[in-house]
């Protein structure tokens, strides 16, 4: 196994070079750069201003050389400073990863334990009532978007029922308390999980209803054992191999929620970051964003190439 990881890493070097030279191909080919920031159109400023602004930026260099600079210092552990903070950019991006984290964290463990335990429990009384109605409401969960959910969860729960705080991580001007953390990461991380537990009933579903179709659930059966124990213990094991890559796949898809989700919520994480970075153009702390969720996606890839293994016995890494 060891030397299937390392194959692996290094196979991700390439991709993980191309999408920072995608993402920096994209920032180039924008209109305007980080000097329409910082210079306001009201003043006029002289066009020998502005290019000593973008000389201080060393925005007057070719692209290309440009990015070979920047890829030099990645190789060093170096990702740069913000253009418009000035802060090193692994201090922004670690800083805000911690926020980040905690969302998604909770979001992927409620969408993994309650599309999982829908999909079984729809499973096994597929056609009834029970089996229709979840049904209809997961395709009804995957059709909304993120940003509409947000917005009509934060109306429901924090405007017209002021269940749940609006917005932010804590109270203002107070020290949080575990639960009052607790409380205002409730809404933002089941928003962000609802698509996902979808997702997640769905695929599991249909994989269970295909395992208890085969010989061996059937022999089971035959042999007198409980309905639970056949489903739980010899048809759910076998039913989680697709259901496993779909969850490893929806890493990107989490990252894309919490854009809209963070935005809407004031949640202080990389979604945020990221919005505020591509709204003033803030190259080095865009290619540092990308380049650090590229590396999460990849080794949640690698993960969950690894927990097939765990998952069936019958897979090894030679």
């Amino acid at each position: 196994m060891l030397n299937y990881t390392l194959r692996r890493v290094l196979m991700s070097v390439p991709v993980i070079l191309a999408v920072t030279l995608l993402v920096f191909a994209l920032v180039e080919l924008a209109p305007g750069d980080v000097s329409d920031y910082f210079v306001n159109p009201e003043l006029n400023a002289s066009p020998e201003a502005v290019e000593e602004l973008r000389r201080s930026f060393g925005l007057d260099r070719p692209a290309p050389v440009r990015y070979a600079i920047w890829l030099g210092q990645v190789v060093r552990g170096d990702l740069g400073f913000s253009f418009v903070s000035g802060e090193p950019v692994v201090a922004m991006v670690l800083r805000r990863f911690q926020n980040t984290a905690t969302l998604m964290g909770v979001a992927l463990g409620l969408s993994i334990l309650a599309g999982v335990s829908l999909g079984v429990f729809v499973a096994v009384r597929q056609y009834s009532l029970v089996d229709h109605v979840f049904s209809g409401l997961s395709f009804l969960a995957v059709s909304m978007p993120a940003f509409v959910t947000g917005i009509l969860a934060l109306y429901l729960f924090a405007v017209l029922f002021p269940i749940f705080p609006s917005g932010g991580m804590r109270p203002v001007g107070v020290d949080a308390t575990f639960w009052q953390r607790l409380h205002h990461l409730a809404l933002p991380s089941l928003v962000l999980a609802l698509s996902q537990t979808a997702t997640f009933m769905r695929y599991t579903r249909f994989s269970v209803l295909e395992v208890l179709r085969a010989d061996y659930v059937r022999t089971a059966r035959g042999k007198g054992l409980a309905p639970r124990r056949v489903t739980m213990r010899h048809a759910l094991p076998n039913a989680l191999i697709p259901v496993i890559t779909v969850i490893g796949l929806s890493l990107p898809v989490l990252v894309v929620g919490a854009v809209f989700t963070e935005t809407i919520f004031s949640w202080p994480g990389m979604g945020t970051l990221y919005l505020t970075a591509v709204n003033s153009r803030d190259v080095p702390l865009v290619m540092g964003l990308n380049l650090f969720i590229a590396m999460i996606v990849l080794a949640a890839n690698l993960l969950t190439d690894l927990a097939y293994g765990l998952v069936d016995p019958r897979i090894r890494y030679e």
